[in-house]
């Protein structure tokens, strides 16, 4: 289980808000006009994710596609802890890597000893229909109560292959693991990362896009370089 707060970059809203508190205009770069809805007018607030993996289906699990420090398990339903907030139009996305029951291939050992989760449980609270549990904690602006979202993961929600995953997961698959040289994208190339990227790239008007392969490409002409 995890439990992690949701935030947007807010930095453009604090420079923008110092420069004209400071009677003076902000930095051109200091906000982009397409991310101004989700930047500077926030529509929830202390809002947290938790996903909880059922021990009957997967064995292990690591989050790979989201960096924010991970909260305790008791903050979860504490309001008054600091989460991160979430603006108009702006979507999130975390993405785990997970290790079915019965995998071959596994990161670690596993224990001599079961774990809370691994004890045997009646049949009647087995959900074998279940891959996990997201829960999902949240406060209206002028509120100070928060809101609970809860959804479980069944087996239909997950897609048949890869080229059927959100557009959005498979562009990004994989680059970051691959910056840091981890050892579980070893058969993962650069190349192999741009392919995906390009059959997911989409319209992407902004350019952002065009950009991400732009620096895939560069990635691997420096590590094949540094391998000379």
């Amino acid at each position: 289980m995890s439990t992690f707060s949701v935030d947007v970059d807010t930095a453009s809203y604090a420079i923008v808000r110092r420069g004209l508190t400071g009677g003076r205009m902000p930095p051109r770069e200091s906000v982009r006009g397409e991310e101004l809805s989700s930047t500077v007018f926030p529509i929830a607030y202390g809002v947290q994710i938790r996903v909880e993996f059922n021990p009957v289906r997967v064995v292990e699990y690591r989050v790979t596609g989201y960096a924010t420090p991970m909260l305790k398990r008791e903050d979860f339903n504490d309001d008054k802890v600091d989460a991160g907030d979430i603006g108009a139009g702006h979507t999130v996305r975390a993405i785990y890597e997970i290790a079915p029951v019965g995998a071959k291939q596994r990161q670690l050992d596993p224990l001599r000893y079961p774990q809370e989760g691994e004890r045997a449980m009646p049949p009647s609270m087995v959900r074998s229909d279940e891959m996990g549990f997201v829960k999902l904690r949240y406060k209206l602006p002028g509120e100070s109560n928060s809101r609970l979202i809860e959804r479980p993961v069944r087996d239909n929600d997950a897609p048949a292959k890869l080229d059927a995953a959100p557009a959005e997961q498979r562009f990004a698959a994989a680059f970051g693991q691959r910056l840091r040289d981890e050892n579980v994208v070893d058969g993962f190339s650069y190349r192999k990362i741009a392919e995906l990227a390009n059959a997911a790239r989409g319209a992407g008007p902004e350019g952002y896009r065009a950009e991400f392969l732009r620096l895939v490409g560069m990635a691997e002409t420096l590590g094949a370089v540094a391998q000379r």
